[in-house]
């Protein structure tokens, strides 16, 4: 298969509750959950690892240093539009994924895929999870550029990453 350029093909959902399986969730909960691929900005979407820690570990008779990798360490934050209702008032549907960041502290479950398939297409039993996890949130910030549409940054931390999992597919929900 010939190479895919990149945009638009960053399907984020986030849930509220975790799932059976946070390593492999259903298809069924992902759909279930909150799809924020169109509505977070890309330019400053980072949801990914980082470098590992570093335990060294050289013997006496190494010369320079001989390091093991420990732990995983994850980079989590988004910056989110506001949506509002023609009338005034906060759209309680389309600015659910902001609801449900707002509160600093909140502990939510975040999947992403990043595949040849549309950001906008539904999860699929099988589909790879590039990162996946339970993460928890700080207090949402005014982003440096604050003109354009009224937005937030979000930062976290994640708990818990499943790096290169893939979807359920055993049907179950």
């Amino acid at each position: 298969m010939p190479r895919v350029l990149a945009d638009g093909k960053i399907k984020f959902t986030i849930l509220t509750e975790p799932p059976a399986d946070p390593k492999a969730p259903t298809a069924a909960e992902l759909n279930g959950g909150i799809d924020l691929s169109c509505k977070v900005l890309s330019s400053d979407f980072n949801w990914t690892a980082t470098d590992s820690d570093r335990i060294a570990e050289k013997a006496l008779c190494d010369e320079g240093n001989a390091n093991a990798i420990g732990a995983s360490n994850y980079s989590v934050g988004f910056t989110l539009w506001r949506y509002y209702l023609a009338e005034g008032g906060i759209d309680p549907t389309e600015d659910a994924g902001f609801a449900a960041v707002k509160e600093k502290g909140t502990t939510l479950y975040g999947y992403a895929r990043r595949t040849d398939k549309p950001a906008t297409e539904a999860w699929e039993d099988g589909d790879e999870i590039y990162l996946g996890g339970e993460f928890t949130t700080d207090t949402p910030q005014i982003p440096g550029d604050a003109g354009g549409w009224l937005k937030w940054r979000v930062n976290g931390e994640m708990q818990r990453g499943y790096p290169f999992t893939a979807v359920d597919g055993s049907g179950s929900a």
